[in-house]
């Protein structure tokens, strides 16, 4: 990664959501609400896999090490975009140095792009749960699924290192003001006083290849998934084999859609917007995936009942 000082800029003003003065104490308390629920949440899954032997699966194993993502992935970029709704107590609050900028910057795209990766390790999960059902403890052993985990995290560092440099090589001389709530790629890009079309295109290949390389992974599974339903004869099968993928696709099509709409198009149309699609990925993303893998698991639901009934009810008597 290329040295600070040979950026031009040393610091950044974050735009944030709005410059509306009476919806800033508004927007503070609902996305500091959404922050708790969404660390509670999270923190919920680890503890019910941890404290539950019945979740001591391949499936609950990856859905753990996702949750342990999610809550480093909301962490990078909440709490300083929390701070941007007190700039008429603080003007300085919408300040972010370089030096904060670089390591939001990196953590945001190590963590995004590992969930990539643990994404596709959870599709190749059901795959071998559907499609191989007497090998799957032997498919998905213990050191399998800790390989999966260790390759979803190097690729992550690989792909935030590359995007880091690139993006910090470049010189920022115009306009040191962020068009986001946090540092993200295609806003930064935006302000460098420098043609930015190779590192675009550098961008755009490495990162829509990893992308859509995760997204391969998981399509093949699903197909093979898909034709192995169909094959069921019985239709309350097929319904019960298909219910333990549907969670996981609903994040899938959250996930992608969302990165898709903002990485894979010239910075040239980043507009007001696109903050939306970036809350979508970077905050409701990460708070609505705890409810759709618990709410609608009923394995979770047993198992949180007993974890309670053997803590409280047990220990009473």
């Amino acid at each position: 990664m290329p040295s600070l000082e040979t950026l031009t800029a040393k610091e950044f003003t974050l735009v944030g959501l709005s410059n509306t003065s009476e919806l800033q104490l508004l927007f503070f308390f609902v996305f500091l609400s959404v922050y708790i629920v969404t660390l509670s949440g999270n923190v919920f899954i680890i503890l019910a896999y941890t404290f539950s032997p019945a979740l001591h699966t391949p499936m609950y194993f990856f859905l753990a090490n996702f949750s342990i993502l999610e809550i480093g992935y909301v962490t990078s970029t909440t709490p300083k975009m929390l701070s941007l709704f007190f700039i008429d107590w603080n003007p300085e609050c919408n300040k972010i140095s370089l030096p904060e900028c670089v390591i939001q910057l990196f953590c945001s795209l190590l963590l995004g792009g590992t969930e990539f990766y643990i994404l596709a390790a959870m599709a190749y999960d059901r795959y071998n749960a559907i499609c191989h059902p007497l090998l799957y403890i032997s498919i998905m052993n213990r050191r399998t699924c800790i390989q999966l985990i260790t390759i979803s995290y190097l690729i992550g560092i690989g792909n935030s290192l590359i995007n880091s440099a690139l993006t910090f090589s470049l010189p920022y001389c115009r306009s040191k003001v962020i068009n986001s709530f946090f540092c993200d790629v295609p806003a930064l890009l935006k302000l460098s006083c420098t043609d930015t079309k190779a590192n675009e295109a550098v961008i755009f290949v490495i990162g829509g290849g990893m992308t859509i390389g995760s997204l391969l992974l998981i399509s093949t599974s699903y197909i093979r998934i898909l034709s192995a339903i169909l094959n069921i004869h019985s239709a309350s099968g097929r319904k019960k084999a298909f219910s333990t993928c549907t969670s996981h696709l609903i994040v899938v099509t959250l996930f992608y859609g969302s990165v898709f709409f903002m990485y894979l198009k010239p910075k040239s149309r980043y507009a007001d917007e696109d903050k939306v699609v970036s809350i979508v990925y970077t905050i409701v993303a990460p708070f609505l995936n705890p409810f759709i893998y618990s709410l609608r698991n009923n394995e979770v639901k047993i198992a949180v009942r007993k974890i309670v009934y053997n803590k409280i009810v047990v220990r009473k008597y």
